[in-house]
């Protein structure tokens, strides 16, 4: 799993982004790859592990959870 940072998550959309630790690019998150309890969001900030795989766009997670 990789380690990275928030840099910023719409609610109502449902879908942000993810700074890598390694200052690899930005890599795009779906509410439907995080894992956890209730409500699938994220925080801007918030430290996650994560998964990624190159998608049609570029690269987007496969799985995520909050640290």
């Amino acid at each position: 799993m990789r380690i990275g940072t928030v840099k910023w998550f719409n609610e109502s959309k449902g879908f942000g982004f993810i700074t890598p630790e390694d200052g690899s690019p930005d890599v795009f998150v779906h509410f439907s790859t995080i894992q956890g309890d209730g409500f699938r969001t994220l925080a801007e900030g918030q430290k996650v592990e994560f998964e990624a795989k190159e998608g049609d766009k570029g690269l987007q997670t496969t799985v995520c959870r909050g640290l």
